[in-house]
C-alpha cells in the first residue's frame, strides 16, 4: 500500500508559465516565487521523484501580443521562445543553489548557455536524478509552451502532467468576477473541450486526451502543493481521458 504522503507518481511534468513567475510584479521574476518553487521541487527531489519542468516567458516577453500590433508573427514567436530560455537559466540557478543537478535543454539551439533538446537524453538525465528545466517551447511559432508542454509529457513518458496557475483549480467562470463560479474536482478533457474552460489551448488538451496524460491543475502560491499533488492529494483539479479517475 502507498504511505500517507508518499509519491502516487514516480515521473511528474511541471508546467510553469511565465506570468506566474511574476507574483504580484507587473514584469519579470518574484524571488519569493521561484525560491518557494525551488523548495517545493526539492521537496520532491528528496522523495525520489523524477522532476521535468517547462517553463513559459510571459512575464519576459509576449510574441503574440505584438503580432497583434503589427509585429510579424514568427518573428515574435522566436522572441519569446528566446524570453523561456532566460526563464529556465533562472530555474536552474535557484535548483542549483539547493545542491541538485539539473540540465536546461532548449529546443531551440543555444550551445552557449544550455543543451539542445534530445529526447532520450532527457529521459537519461531524469533517470540519473537531475531535474530537467525544458525551454525554447516546441522550436516552432504558433504553439504555445502549453501544447509544448503537453509534447514533452508525452515525450518523456510522465506519469502526471501538473500546471501550476495562481488559482486553486478549475471553474465553471473566472472566480475574480463571478462569486459564483463552481470549481471543480475532476473534469475529463471532453468536458473541458466542450465547455471551453480555458485550461489550456486546445492543441494542448487533445494531446493529453489522446496519450491519456492526466492533468492536475494547481494553485502555485500554497507551498506545499507540487508535493502534495505528487501524493495524489485532491489540491486541484485532476482532469483525465473518460473513466479515467485516480480513485
Amino acid at each position: 500500500m502507498q504511505a500517507a504522503g508518499s509519491p502516487r507518481y514516480r515521473r511528474v511534468l511541471l508546467k510553469l508559465s511565465g506570468e506566474a513567475l511574476m507574483g504580484d510584479q507587473s514584469f519579470g521574476i518574484d524571488p519569493a516565487v521561484i525560491n518557494r518553487l525551488g523548495d517545493d521541487i526539492q521537496a520532491l527531489k528528496d522523495q525520489g521523484v523524477e522532476v521535468a519542468v517547462v517553463v513559459g516567458g510571459g512575464n519576459i516577453f509576449r510574441g503574440e501580443g505584438l503580432a497583434g500590433a503589427g509585429m510579424d508573427r514568427v518573428t515574435g514567436d522566436q522572441m519569446g521562445m528566446l524570453a523561456t530560455v532566460m526563464n529556465g537559466l533562472a530555474m536552474q540557478d535557484v535548483l542549483e543553489r539547493r545542491d541538485l543537478k539539473v540540465r536546461v535543454m532548449s529546443a531551440v539551439s543555444i550551445h552557449a548557455v544550455c543543451e539542445d533538446y534530445i529526447r532520450r537524453r532527457a529521459i537519461r538525465h531524469l533517470e540519473k536524478g537531475r531535474v530537467v528545466v525544458l525551454v525554447g517551447g516546441t522550436g516552432n511559432p504558433f504553439f504555445t509552451t502549453d501544447s509544448g508542454a503537453s509534447l514533452r509529457a508525452a515525450e518523456l513518458k510522465a506519469d502526471l502532467m501538473i500546471k501550476a496557475t495562481k488559482v486553486d483549480g478549475v471553474y465553471s467562470a473566472d472566480p475574480t468576477l463571478d462569486a459564483s463560479a463552481e470549481r471543480y474536482d475532476h473534469l475529463t478533457y471532453n468536458a473541458v473541450l466542450d465547455q471551453r474552460l480555458g485550461v489550456m489551448d486546445a492543441t494542448a488538451i487533445v494531446m493529453c486526451r489522446d496519450q491519456h496524460m492526466p492533468l492536475m491543475v494547481v494553485d502555485i502560491n500554497e507551498p506545499g502543493n507540487l508535493v502534495r499533488a505528487v501524493a495524489g492529494e485532491a489540491v486541484g483539479t485532476l482532469v483525465t481521458a473518460e473513466n479515467e479517475k485516480n480513485d
